[in-house]
């Protein structure tokens, strides 16, 4: 695991040494066992690279490398399959000096070119820089593990792992893209390519941008997505064989290591049987990470310790108190982009305890989003989906009849049946959408001043939904929620907050959920395995009988996250009045001031806004942070 950085110039400036220093610095939590840099001849094209050692402690494996004196590659990631790939270049004459992955990435592309991004297998972000050529080719993994940004003019190209490093240079004038604001608002998190500023860029998962420096054309194509319309019809004990098999290679080949390795682990299902097939192939106890919490509907810490009695692990558990406030600013400086998941303060925090003790964690990540986990999301998508073909015949006297029976009655099952009835008026992609969002489009209340209230009459922040819905290639329209997830839920919001938060401590996560094969095989489950008779993640937990116990496969879910209506009635509600409602704010103009007044003097037991002011709360420090 690295921080790579890159800047290329099409007109006849010069990359500098100092430019990529400075991109360098900015990454150095990100790789702090060295540094490295290349500048091309005519000085057109420059590398940086932060190394983390994970493969290959030597300096032969430093970056950037060089190979055959004609490619340059700086390289994040690790490709779990490389020594089969390294294998096959051999008998094709390839002689190699090092035992990196990186080495035989580079070594792939002067064998396939472009398409060797059909033989890797594991989680990257690169550059290659073909010096004969005068070709840059950069690339993201399938499901966007490792992250890449990028600013793009008529005559610069400025790449990094973080837009942090990209700021540090001449060319880039900050400015906030009002749209992806709205996303923010929307979905707690900026769906890629958009990240915030205008003009950086975020590469989209399973993407590559290939730059011809002589001609100066682009090529931006996507090479992979999960396609859900090759449905296998198999056995149930069938299916099952195939998802611990396939599951099992996976977490073994995540297990390649020269340093310390443990787990995450929650208590709940993903993280316990990655933890269970880790201690299968390990020889030595396998090192395990818990968060806990004081408030007993959160707390995991028993299911966690249930797992790690079972297979004798080295366990470690770290109580979560509500936080100093103090360490807020951090955080947006750290997540550099508005991000409103409240769970990064606990994936912060369990970060920091893993690090003492390993430099490569495993993780969970990925398993809800292939198995269809949240109930919250997927219970009701499919509520909605298979009453959609019968529901609009009775709509029309059914709503009539509650109506005069609500007006007359209490009956909180009526009013909900109402509810549901007048709300299945919307598309389903519209309904989808609404599961999860922080603030509805038209909650988004927007000063008649503000720069925002323009934006908002032409934009609609629901269109990556109708986008993947309406285009959806399969048979059951279930499955497009689950491709909307690993799209965007997923890559933008659940895998920033685990590399941001890791990498930040020299932390290499894993997640033999995400692995390529495991994913494109959820895929062909049919749907009605993974949700069944109201059980979410039904298949899943059948293949894991063997290995988990059942009070741990079958307890109610538990989201990741922090208590935020309790600690907002502590220290956070008086910091949320500071930040939100003085003169100083700088949210006073894009967002109504005595709509967020009312949300912040009324949060309470009955009206929780915890997660909307988590929300403003986050872009508030961030514009602080970033735009002075």
């Amino acid at each position: 695991m690295c921080g790579i950085s890159g800047k290329v110039y099409f007109d006849r400036n010069q990359v500098t040494p100092r430019q990529l220093q400075l991109m360098a610095l900015k990454l150095s939590d990100r790789g702090p066992d060295g540094k490295g840099y290349f500048i091309s001849k005519n000085k057109q094209v420059g590398f940086a690279h932060n190394r983390l050692s994970i493969i290959d402690l030597t300096i032969k494996g430093r970056q950037p490398m060089v190979y055959k004196e004609r490619y340059v590659i700086t390289f994040n990631g690790e490709i779990y399959n490389f020594k089969e790939e390294k294998a096959k270049l051999i008998k094709k004459g390839y002689t190699f000096q090092s035992n990196t992955d990186t080495e035989v990435v580079v070594a792939l592309y002067s064998e396939y070119g472009k398409a060797l991004l059909d033989h890797l297998r594991g989680m990257f972000a690169f550059a290659i820089y073909d010096i004969k050529e005068e070709q840059l080719l950069l690339a993201r993994d399938r499901i966007g593990k490792k992250p890449l940004k990028y600013y793009l003019d008529q005559n610069t190209l400025i790449f990094a792992s973080e837009l942090k490093a990209i700021l540090t240079q001449r060319e880039v004038k900050r400015a906030i893209d009002y749209k992806a604001i709205q996303l923010y608002l929307t979905y707690g998190y900026i769906p890629a390519p958009q990240t915030g500023f205008q003009k950086i860029r975020k590469l989209e998962p399973g993407s590559y941008l290939l730059f011809n420096l002589k001609t100066k054309k682009i090529e931006h194509r996507r090479y992979w997505q999960p396609t859900f319309d090759q449905k296998l019809q198999l056995s149930e004990r069938e299916w099952c064989n195939k998802i611990l098999q396939t599951l099992s290679e996976a977490t073994k080949m995540r297990m390649y290591a020269d340093v310390p390795l443990g787990a995450f682990l929650s208590g709940g299902i993903d993280s316990s049987s990655i933890v269970a097939l880790m201690s299968t192939f390990s020889k030595k106890p396998v090192k395990t990470f818990t968060i806990t919490f004081e408030d007993k509907d959160l707390n995991e810490g028993p299911f966690a310790l249930n797992i790690a009695r079972k297979y004798h692990t080295d366990h470690h558990e770290l109580l979560a108190k509500p936080q100093s406030v103090e360490i807020l600013p951090s955080l947006a400086h750290q997540y550099e982009e508005p991000f409103a998941d409240s769970s990064t303060v606990v994936t912060w925090m369990i970060s920091q305890l893993a690090r003492k003790h390993i430099k490569v964690v495993l993780t969970g990540d990925g398993g809800d989003e292939n198995f269809a986990g949240y109930p919250n999301r997927y219970l009701r998508l499919k509520r909605d989906v298979d009453y959609n073909r019968w529901i609009q015949y009775i709509r029309p006297f059914t709503v009539e009849i509650l109506k005069g029976y609500c007006q007359i009655t209490d009956n909180l099952q009526a009013v909900r049946i109402k509810k549901f009835l007048e709300k299945s008026r919307l598309p389903i992609y519209e309904r989808f959408a609404s599961y999860n969002q922080i603030f509805k489009p038209e909650e988004i209340l927007l000063n008649a001043s503000g720069e925002l209230s323009q934006v908002n009459k032409k934009y609609d922040p629901h269109h990556i939904v109708e986008s993947c819905f309406n285009l959806f290639e399969g048979k059951d329209l279930k499955d497009a929620g689950l491709k909307f997830d690993l799209l965007f839920f997923l890559p933008d919001d659940l895998l920033v907050k685990m590399d941001i938060a890791t990498m930040a401590m020299g932390l290499e996560a894993r997640s033999p959920f995400l692995d390529q094969e495991l994913v494109e095989l959820a895929c062909k489950i049919p749907f009605n395995l993974k949700v069944r008779n109201g059980e979410t993640k039904y298949i899943l937990k059948k293949a894991l009988l063997d290995i988990i116990p059942r009070e741990n496969l079958y307890r109610p879910k538990v989201g990741f996250t922090i208590p935020l209506g309790k600690w907002f009635k502590q220290e956070l509600h008086q910091y949320a009045s500071h930040l939100l409602l003085t003169k100083g704010s700088k949210t006073r103009h894009i967002l109504k001031y005595s709509y967020v007044k009312q949300m912040v003097e009324s949060n309470n037991q009955k009206q929780d806004f915890g997660p909307r002011l988590w929300a403003l709360m986050f872009l508030e420090l961030w514009i602080r942070e970033y735009f002075g």
